[in-house]
């Protein structure tokens, strides 16, 4: 006897395999895990982006070189750590606050600064920052109905997003800068087409919970007006069941009037007669 439970040991005496990796993945769920490491850097690099890119006047060369290293690195946490948290369980609350935090932080970063430059239109940046608060204002307004999963557009969408703003954040000239503007242009209609098909998804979505809690409650109404038939109907069967009962009353024939049944009393004076 070990004194070990069997089924803690995979129900054979040994220690279950891949039990130690189990234990250990779920201990690195905790704050400290390699996923939120990614995002605190992501974080961390906002502000120094900002820095580098508004060096001398925010138009040399070499410090928006600077700069763009910074946002790429930034984009490229955010690729990982979405992709470790989901696969080796590291999902905390912290990392679903910060993580879009700081995803919304460095694209806002960019598109402001680029703006302020001069280098990007200002509808651009607002037709991009608006999209994207209120898609998260939509997110809570159907949260209690369900979660609309990341669709392939919205992820085109980002992809073009980063791409686009990295390549204004480096001084281009020539077929280059062309080149960035219709990134930028597709962008931007991937991200006005996404942002109505998410806003599409939000109210059906929410349309269809509200029916589900209608019916719900439409089911709970009935069961509860049966209940109640129900409960009066057994009321008035136990109101007849203690209702007082007829007595029978004074039985009138010889065996329950109490009378003598001797043979001299039913014979009587016809019986003498009879001799």
């Amino acid at each position: 006897m070990t004194g070990v439970p069997a089924s803690a040991t995979g129900g054979t005496g040994r220690p279950a395999p891949g039990g130690k990796l189990g234990s250990a993945a779920v201990d690195q769920a905790g704050l400290w895990n390699i996923a939120n490491i990614l995002t605190m850097i992501r974080l961390v690099l906002v502000p120094a982006f900002v820095v580098l890119l508004l060096q001398d006047g925010g138009h040399d060369p070499v410090w928006r070189a600077w700069a763009w290293a910074a946002f790429a690195v930034a984009m490229i946490t955010d690729v990982f750590d979405g992709h470790l948290a989901r696969t080796y369980n590291l999902v905390t609350d912290f990392g679903k606050i910060a993580d879009p935090i700081a995803d919304k932080a460095i694209m806002a970063a960019g598109l402001i600064c680029l703006s302020s430059l001069g280098d990007l239109p200002w509808w651009v940046t607002i037709v991009i920052l608006a999209r994207e608060l209120g898609i998260t204002l939509m997110r809570f307004w159907v949260i209690r109905h369900g979660v609309i999963p990341a669709s392939r557009g919205g992820k085109m969408k980002t992809l073009a997003q980063g791409t686009a703003v990295g390549m204004y954040v480096l001084v281009l000239t020539g077929p280059l800068a062309t080149l960035r503007f219709w990134v930028m242009a597709v962008a931007v209609v991937l991200t006005v087409v996404t942002g109505l098909d998410y806003v599409r998804q939000a109210i059906v979505l929410r349309r269809r919970g509200l029916a589900e809690e209608r019916a719900a409650g439409a089911a709970g109404g009935s069961g509860g007006a049966a209940a109640g038939a129900a409960g009066a109907s057994g009321g008035s069967g136990e109101a007849s069941e203690g209702a007082p009962q007829p007595v029978p009353g004074p039985a009138s024939g010889p065996e329950d009037s109490g009378a003598p049944t001797s043979d001299a009393s039913t014979a009587g004076p016809a019986a003498g007669s009879a001799r």
